[in-house]
């Protein structure tokens, strides 16, 4: 072999080993990421993450309705889908420090994750006990879901020996007009009227900027001045055609009912930058998606014709504010 074959052959093994190092430090990389320590999450501002960006049908590439609001070290969760373990380390929030838990409501998909959140973050060194505030039904809720798990609960810690206040979990029923403040950060409640069963929206403030979380579009005109004037507003927005619509297109509609229904149990795209408008909020944040069949440009540009303000359409542990 020539002295030119040899430093081609040099310099391909250099490559090969390069490509083979670069390939190990990425999965390192990306193994670190999955099971690595969360440094504690403390933000100066505040601060909202979508965690689950995602509504009560599966979607792969979203997890269940759930918003962190943070400001200094404290971290309150509105509501907890399914995949909320997951949806916190991929925002990098550990485990272990939300203290609050609040729901709009205790339909499954606003749940889904509670069990999921507690048991998990057992696991974790200095899980502090749970508080779930929510609408009346929510104390017995817990309770419940507590008195379910509790033989497999006490197994587990007893197998690991596990601190028991790290499992507790208390429930509160909250009612219209609830306030408290967290480490300066303001928790306010305004029930919403016309569900069909209790129903809350949450506003969090840090004396300088507002966030309003609603998780149903119920009691529109009460959630239009409870949100008013606030700097962000997050809210579903359901593509919903109508039976006409679906007709029109050429596809068989097999029940109906059934989409009227849902068109009566959610906020429709067509209708949710009105709301907005009304409630004069500077920008509004879409969530609780379904898969496709609307891309993010026809979701904007149908939301656009009735609110002027910033749209985001934002994915799983993506920061809306600031």
């Amino acid at each position: 072999m020539d002295g030119k074959l040899l430093f081609l052959a040099l310099v391909i093994g250099i490559l090969i080993l390069a490509w083979v190092g670069a390939g190990v430090l990425w999965r390192a990389a990306d193994m670190a990421e999955i099971v690595a320590p969360i440094d504690p999450y403390a933000t100066r501002d505040l601060e909202v993450t979508a965690l689950g960006t995602g509504g009560e049908y599966e979607n792969p590439r979203r997890h269940g309705p759930s918003t962190a609001i943070g400001f200094g070290e404290e971290v309150v969760l509105v509501d907890v889908g399914r995949g909320v373990a997951e949806a916190l380390r991929s925002a990098a929030i550990p485990l272990d420090q939300p203290r609050v838990v609040v729901l709009t409501s205790l339909l499954p998909v606003n749940t889904m994750g509670l069990d999921d959140l507690i048991f998990t973050s057992w696991l974790t060194p200095g899980r502090a006990p749970l508080r779930v505030l929510g609408p009346p039904g929510t104390r017995a809720f817990v309770e419940a879901l507590a008195t379910a798990y509790a033989p497999g609960g006490a197994a587990l810690g007893e197998a690991l020996a596990l601190p028991k206040e790290g499992a507790r979990v208390a429930g509160e029923d909250v009612e219209d007009g609830f306030v408290e403040t967290l480490g300066g950060l303001r928790l306010e409640a305004r029930a919403l009227p016309g569900g069909p069963l209790p129903t809350l929206a949450w506003r969090f403030s840090d004396g300088d900027h507002r966030i309003v979380v609603s998780g149903a579009g119920w009691g529109r005109d009460v959630l239009a001045s409870f949100a008013g004037g606030a700097d962000v507003l997050v809210h579903e927005a359901a593509y919903l055609p109508t039976v006409e619509e679906l007709e029109g297109t050429g596809n068989e509609v097999e029940d109906p009912e059934r989409i009227r229904r849902e068109r009566a149990f959610h906020t429709s795209l067509e209708d949710v930058g009105d709301l907005a408008t009304d409630a004069q909020v500077d920008r509004l944040v879409l969530v609780r998606l379904r898969p496709p069949p609307l891309f993010e440009l026809q979701y904007r540009s149908i939301v656009a014709r009735d609110y002027e303000g910033e749209i985001l359409l934002p994915e799983d542990g993506d920061v809306v504010f600031p």
